[in-house]
């Protein structure tokens, strides 16, 4: 029990470690806090499937995470479609 509460804690550190360091490429970014939200809802299912036999909440966090990451995808598609890269350095914000 022990061990995987490790893994989940070794998962979302790699996660923000490549989300600090990754930050050039917004594909890159969107990734690692996808990476992220696995570990996260691997704790949270660990957590709860192990104390309460709770799955409605893993169902309501799954869907949000998925329009998390589709939000996320839509942003990438019109920055490329507007700026044809996904480099943060290449254009400027506040035009």
């Amino acid at each position: 029990m022990l061990i995987n509460i490790n893994y989940f804690y070794l998962m979302y550190f790699v996660g923000m470690v490549v989300f600090s360091f990754k930050c050039k490429h917004l594909l890159l970014m969107l990734l690692s806090l996808e990476f992220m939200i696995l570990s996260l809802y691997y704790g949270i299912y660990f957590v709860l499937c192990t104390y309460t036999n709770e799955y409605n909440f893993i169902m309501i966090f799954l869907s949000m995470s998925v329009c998390e990451g589709v939000l996320g995808l839509s942003i990438l598609v019109s920055m490329i479609r507007s700026f044809g890269n996904d480099y943060f350095h290449s254009f400027n914000i506040l035009w």
